[in-house]
């Protein structure tokens, strides 16, 4: 099982801390601003070629884990305070 560090780094040096994709300096944010504006994956791919496709998929299962998880509330609570 791959780790979240081999998807996401956060690292003051790097684009001010802000979450990238491991290896990059592309801002996770990004793929989620692309689709939600309905710009398909592949695009995303095409427009950011530094990001694996196995990098964003892994993104995705993670918020979906976090999303899925019971304690959704907690994990909220831990991050917006």
């Amino acid at each position: 099982m791959r780790s979240l560090n081999d998807y996401i780094t956060i690292d003051p040096d790097i684009q001010n801390g802000q979450p990238v994709f491991t290896g990059t300096r592309v801002p996770i944010e990004s793929l989620f601003w692309h689709l939600e504006k309905g710009i398909p994956i592949d695009e995303f791919l095409e427009d950011f070629p530094s990001v694996s496709k196995d990098q964003a998929i892994g993104v995705l299962e993670i918020a979906h884990k976090i999303f899925s998880s019971s304690k959704i509330n907690q994990i909220y609570e831990a991050v917006a305070g």
